[in-house]
């Protein structure tokens, strides 16, 4: 899915670093097939505050790197979360046209287009509504997942992948949800056999990090909570799961693991609240996730949730215009 020549020339992705936004914003750059350029905004104190609202030194506040690509504005830029939109606004107005991912918090009308997802509830003429979040997740990506991890094909049958948050200002997962999760899993362990496939994230405190990995090495499987656990096996974890458990905190991973053909359920679905509470009970309108119980119940044939092709259509037909 390709700009019109003009606009491939040049594409930048804007993002303050934190993996999910950078994901979200390369994932749309890459499927727009123009090369990619990628920068990692140093906003000082006064930006971090008030993007996306402008400054007055904006182009100081963002880092001199940032700086330079106002002088040379891109054909395209793409920003994910608060910092980026701030970066997007201002490149427009340097002469990009820009595309800026999830709820800017002002009217999306500084910018070409807007992505959010839809249990974010933002209308207007240029706003594109997604199911969860933006990621490359597809059969090709988790292909090459497989064949990156190859030793978790040696694993027993059925394998449980765990993608495994913590608790946000919207989510109360702390360790009795956790407890709660592994008791279950124990059970489904116990009933069918095969093995776990625990990933933690950054978002996961090390209280929570030290009780997985004590209830782990009691489990057939492996486990990755920090880099002491060697490589992060997360992309084999997708691509090798038989079914997914996920905690209820993060769009980002129930978004990846619904883009898998594997059965996903959510721990303690009912621990999250507001935005995130309202994207989980969408996707169990649809059937594509379960609230995870004692018995994971029959499985069936399940219809990958992947945005992406859908998003980064919209886009090039929006931007042609």
């Amino acid at each position: 899915m390709a700009l019109a020549p003009t606009q491939t020339s040049n594409i930048c992705v804007l993002h303050d670093g934190a993996a999910g936004n950078r994901r979200q914003a390369l994932a749309l750059a890459q499927a727009l097939s123009g090369p990619v350029d990628e920068l990692e905004l140093e906003a000082d104190w006064l930006a971090r505050l008030l993007a996306p609202r402008m400054l007055l030194n904006p182009g100081q506040s963002l880092g001199p790197a940032f700086g330079e690509r106002l002088k040379h504005p891109p054909a395209l830029a793409i920003g994910c979360g608060r910092i980026a939109a701030l970066a997007t606004r201002l490149l427009r107005q340097a002469g990009s046209r820009s595309v800026q991912i999830l709820d800017p918090r002002i009217d999306p009308r500084h910018w070409d287009l807007v992505i959010t997802p839809e249990h974010d509830q933002l209308r207007g003429d240029n706003v594109i509504s997604l199911v969860g979040s933006l990621h490359p997740v597809d059969d090709d990506w988790l292909a090459r997942a497989r064949g990156d991890f190859p030793a978790l094909a040696d694993l027993p049958a059925p394998r449980t992948a765990v993608l495994l948050g913590g608790p946000t200002s919207a989510v109360r997962f702390d360790r009795s949800a956790f407890e709660v999760l592994m008791s279950k899993l124990e059970f489904w362990l116990a009933r069918d056999g095969g093995s776990v496939l625990l990933c933690g994230s950054r978002r996961t405190p090390p209280a929570i990090a030290d009780v997985a990995r004590e209830r782990c090495t009691e489990m057939p499987g492996l486990f990755w909570l920090d880099d002491g656990d060697g490589a992060n096996f997360y992309p084999g974890a997708l691509g090798w799961a038989d079914r997914i458990i996920v905690s209820p905190d993060s769009v980002n991973m129930i978004s990846e693991a619904c883009a898998t053909r594997a059965p996903v359920f959510v721990a303690e679905p009912d621990r999250a609240t507001g935005r995130v509470r309202r994207f989980i009970a969408g996707l169990e309108q649809r059937g594509r996730i379960h609230a995870q119980t004692r018995a994971p119940g029959q499985w069936v044939a399940v219809q990958p949730l992947r945005e992406l092709p859908r998003i980064a259509d919209a886009v090039c037909q929006r931007l042609r215009r």
